[in-house]
């Protein structure tokens, strides 16, 4: 069982890497645990499960978190993403890209034939997705004299895409099942919930006002092909901003916010339901599984994991990117007698037995525990969905961190 923050104790061994390793093993065989399949990406990765195509992803930041990879902009020389590589061949847009999987792997169709009613309808809730997404950034980044007309522009918007779903006896947006169309909402749906209670304190989901979405919403996350490849709140109203150019806050969001913002991430973590108005649902987030998840990761690249940590500490560099989070030429900092290594090991040590036995960090320094606490706080307000870990796992690993944060300055170290 997981405890929650508790007082002070005397400190136990701090495990090594390798023993962490020979942990994560042991928790796997038990817990007949496999690795896990999914990563991230967007609609076209939905896709791309849904049709069962084979593929690699290869990460490559937007331009507003740095500067892309020569060897990227030589395949594709005006930056845009996303990109598809097929046959030597390079396919740039969303649309296009669905068009082209859908032409060369047509065993599992995602749309319904040309000429028929279907097509027709399909035809006409791409456009209405379109008009979904320009109302939505209309109110979430202008504001002035006609915020409330921007807010009822997209309420008649939501209301219009949920008629459009009660239409069909099924949860999804055509009666033949899940389509192209639901693929391409998908996106947008799930960043329109994070972002209207992040900056208007607006509550998109689970509150009966949408029945339709809501039940869209509880297919998808019974799908591995969108649980493996969502996102979470957090990560969508921090990348959202740079993206954009800026979302406006309105008062009213303030506890959404904060909440968002880390005020949730404390054990014991609150379980992820479709009622919980400040986090993503979930369905079968298991906390054991979970941080054992969180723990492989985190052992299995320790070698990135602690020189990036230490860039928190560092004096730093001059920024060379728009988003606040993003700071790629930043320096590491010297990690004084080990101790954010030593940190990190006690995070992996208590996510695999618990908080109540692991051994809690302990800095041998006032400048070693700042370096601790200012790393391990720089880490956990990085640590993005669903590029670094599923959001269950993230959940665990942002709480662990903040108990080793806390868990030093009880012990008198800082």
């Amino acid at each position: 069982m997981r405890a929650a923050e508790t007082t002070a104790r005397p400190p136990t061994t701090v495990p090594s890497w390798s023993d962490l390793e020979s942990g994560v093993e042991r928790a796997r065989e038990q817990l007949s645990f496999p690795e896990p399949d999914y990563e991230n990406g967007p609609a076209n990765s939905y896709a791309l499960e849904e049709k069962r195509i084979p593929y690699t992803i290869e990460k490559i930041n937007m331009q507003c978190y740095g500067d892309k990879p020569a060897e990227f902009l030589a395949k594709v020389p005006s930056g845009l993403l996303p990109v598809l590589e097929v046959g030597g061949r390079v396919f740039t847009e969303s649309a296009v890209i669905q068009e082209v999987l859908e032409q060369l792997y047509p065993e599992i169709p995602l749309l319904p034939q040309p000429g028929t009613q279907e097509h027709g309808r399909a035809a006409g809730l791409m456009r209405l997705e379109r008009r979904l997404f320009s109302d939505w950034l209309q109110w979430l980044c202008r504001g002035g004299w006609n915020v409330q007309g921007n807010r009822r522009a997209f309420c008649k918007t939501m209301e219009a895409v949920d008629d459009a779903l009660r239409a069909t006896p099924g949860p999804f947006f055509l009666e033949s099942g899940l389509s192209l169309v639901d693929l391409t909402f998908a996106p947008f749906l799930e960043r329109i919930a994070a972002s209207m209670v992040y900056y208007k304190g607006f509550v998109v989901r689970g509150q009966g006002r949408w029945p339709g979405i809501d039940a869209w919403f509880e297919a998808m996350e019974a799908r591995d092909s969108y649980r493996g490849f969502k996102s979470d709140y957090y990560t969508h109203c921090h990348d959202l901003p740079p993206q954009l150019g800026g979302c406006t806050s309105e008062r009213g969001s303030e506890e959404a916010a904060a909440a968002i913002d880390g005020g949730a991430w404390r054990l014991p973590l609150q379980p992820l339901a479709a009622d919980y108005a400040y986090e993503a649902h979930s369905p079968g987030d298991d906390p054991e599984r979970d941080a054992l998840t969180a723990a492989a990761r985190l052992v299995s690249n320790r070698a990135a994991v602690v020189p990036f940590a230490l860039r928190g500490a560092s004096q730093g560099a001059r920024r060379t990117a728009r988003a606040h989070l993003s700071d790629p030429g930043r320096p590491s900092a010297q990690d004084p007698d080990g101790a954010v290594d030593a940190a990190l090991r006690c995070v992996a040590g208590a996510l695999l037995s618990g908080t109540e036995t692991a051994a809690a960090p302990v800095a041998p320094s006032e400048q070693a525990a700042d370096t601790v606490r200012q790393s391990l706080s720089y880490m956990r307000d990085r640590i993005c969905v669903p590029r670094d870990l599923p959001l269950p796992a993230a959940r665990q690993l942002r709480a662990h961190l903040n108990w080793a944060i806390n868990g030093l300055i009880m012990h008198g170290s800082a």
